[in-house]
């Protein structure tokens, strides 16, 4: 690392652990709102629905529509995640077996293992680049989610058939239900508009603006209103294997793809948030539907999240030491 470029790297890091404060100070606001009861509970899951559906896919289009992907790592970056996600998926796969005879995790409770530790919460990691990084930070983070949504839910519908005993779905119903995600769309539409040209009229780009600005801050509340701290006093072994595999493993093997496939620094902070960030809240959704712990899953998303606010900016500190 050349002298020029350290305070470069010191003042993007102090950016990146700058926002995550941010983010968890917004996390636990949203918390105490929800446990003052200060806002209903069925009034959250309206904004919930308002940040997925709408605010959240505003701002995927704008950026992807906009950015200049020719100058950004994408091969890498892909290769990065797809192998640390393939190599998290098989860790679970292969340690289901002593899960099952040693510690007792029936086959319900090792899909919500699963989907802790190979799924990802997209609203903190998009409020977190965005933050830190601005447009290019969630044109990446876009990126990655037109790549990982896929992957995920797929992947997480079959291992939750195969350890619930229930049926897979047809891939039919898979692909309806892939095609009507707006993040898939809100991807798609945007890299249309890129690649012929990026150009978005004056009024419909300050509208997509508006939108997206009230993104983040609303995902991130509706985070921390989703969060039962009650559940950490009943820890055990799923829950310790969740956290572990997540919060300290994934980001390891996301850092060495990073480093082996010599990203920047940007493009590495990126990738390891990613596997940073605690699982997805659609996670317990897709638990209450095909007959997972849906228990399990909420208390595993309780715990990832509060051990986040140490092991994010641990890793990221990480990332800044390794690559300059």
């Amino acid at each position: 690392m050349t002298p020029a470029q350290s305070p470069l790297k010191s003042t993007s890091m102090f950016s990146a652990l700058s926002a995550i404060l941010s983010v968890l100070l917004l996390t636990a606001t949203g918390w105490f709102l929800r446990h003052r009861n200060l806002i209903a509970r069925e009034r959250w899951s309206g904004m919930e629905d308002l940040a997925y559906w709408v605010l959240f896919p505003a701002m995927i289009l704008y950026n992807v529509g906009t950015s200049d992907f020719s100058v950004m790592p994408v091969a890498e970056i892909s290769i990065a995640v797809l192998g640390t996600f393939t190599i998290l998926a098989v860790i679970c796969l292969a340690l289901q077996p002593a899960l099952k005879n040693r510690l007792q995790i029936s086959g319900p409770r090792f899909t919500s293992i699963f989907q802790g530790v190979v799924r990802w919460n997209g609203f903190i990691a998009m409020a977190i680049a965005a933050n830190s990084f601005g447009e290019e930070g969630v044109a990446l983070i876009a990126i990655i989610m037109a790549i990982m949504i896929p992957a995920a839910n797929l992947l997480c519908v079959f291992i939750l058939s195969v350890y619930t005993g229930g049926l897979v779905p047809s891939p039919k119903t898979l692909a309806k239900e892939l095609i009507k995600n707006p993040f898939i769309i809100s991807v798609t539409a945007g890299g249309l508009i890129n690649v012929s040209g990026g150009y978005i009229p004056e009024v419909i780009a300050n509208y997509l603006t508006f939108l997206g600005s009230a993104a983040l801050p609303i995902a991130v509340l509706c985070v921390g209103a989703a969060l039962d701290l009650g559940a950490l006093r009943r820890p055990g072994p799923a829950l310790t294997t969740a956290l572990l595999l997540r919060n300290m493993l994934a980001p390891a093997i996301a850092a060495s793809f990073a480093l082996a496939l010599a990203l920047d620094a940007i493009s590495a902070t990126i990738v390891v948030l990613v596997f940073s960030v605690p699982s997805a809240g659609a996670s317990f959704v897709l638990a209450k539907k095909m007959g997972g712990d849906a228990k399990l899953m909420a208390e595993i998303l309780t715990l990832q999240t509060v051990a986040a606010a140490i092991t994010i900016p641990a890793w990221l500190l990480v990332v800044a030491y390794l690559i300059g």
